[in-house]
């Protein structure tokens, strides 16, 4: 493919729609700014080796030019020494030069157009260039939630926090079991008599009364 039918399928491409049909976008945008650049470079070399190529032919029509001006002082000196034939010859090689320096500005002015297709070229290539690298910016901040999104289900519906949960049901079951022994332990025995919760009550009075009577007597230490 030639740097002119590149660059043209280049400009014409549609960076969304080739987003929105590749499998990768991030791959596909790398790629498509890889392409854009080298084809910018290429642009640009095409460009000044067109610029070069003007001046060789401008300083060629300079050279022809100075021929021209050499071949009519030299006409001019044939004739006034009488010899017409010589005149005649040197106007003929005046023809020549004028008419190969008319074909160089023919060729510049082919080379300005080319020059000034190349220019909108570039400026249209840059423009589509910005538009990828904004692009690439937002999909690789796409693709980065995307992924995390997707950890984060993977995480909730993965077979890891599945048997964590797992384990969990089975340390509830076995407390469940030792709570229950202890539960089991009560079944059955007899309940306290009224004289026996009295004498508790009596017990815990008795406690309290002692530890007031040690407090106390820390105080008057004191």
């Amino acid at each position: 493919m030639s740097i002119f039918s590149r660059t043209r399928d280049i400009i014409a491409a549609n960076v969304t729609d080739l987003l929105d049909r590749a499998e990768d976008p991030a791959k596909m945008i790398r790629m498509i700014i890889i392409e854009m650049e080298e084809t910018l470079v290429d642009v640009r070399a095409s460009a000044a080796r067109t610029i070069a190529d003007q001046k060789e032919m401008r300083r060629h029509i300079a050279r022809l030019e100075q021929l021209q001006a050499s071949w009519t002082e030299k006409a001019q000196l044939a004739l006034s020494k009488d010899r017409e034939d010589l005149a005649k010859a040197a106007l003929v090689e005046k023809q020549k030069a004028a008419g190969m320096a008319a074909e160089l500005s023919a060729e510049i002015v082919v080379l300005e157009d080319a020059l000034s297709a190349s220019e909108e070229d570039i400026a249209k290539l840059q423009a589509k260039l910005r538009e990828a690298r904004a692009r690439q910016s937002s999909v690789m901040a796409r693709m980065e939630s995307a992924r995390n999104r997707l950890r984060m289900r993977e995480v909730y519906a993965g077979e890891r926090l599945q048997d964590a949960f797992a384990r969990f049901d089975l340390l509830e079951r076995r407390v469940d079991l030792t709570e229950g022994r202890a539960d089991a332990l009560a079944l059955g025995a007899p309940p306290r008599t009224l004289e026996e919760e009295i004498a508790e009550l009596r017990s815990t009075d008795e406690v309290e009364a002692e530890l007031a009577a040690m407090k106390a007597a820390r105080g008057q230490e004191g």
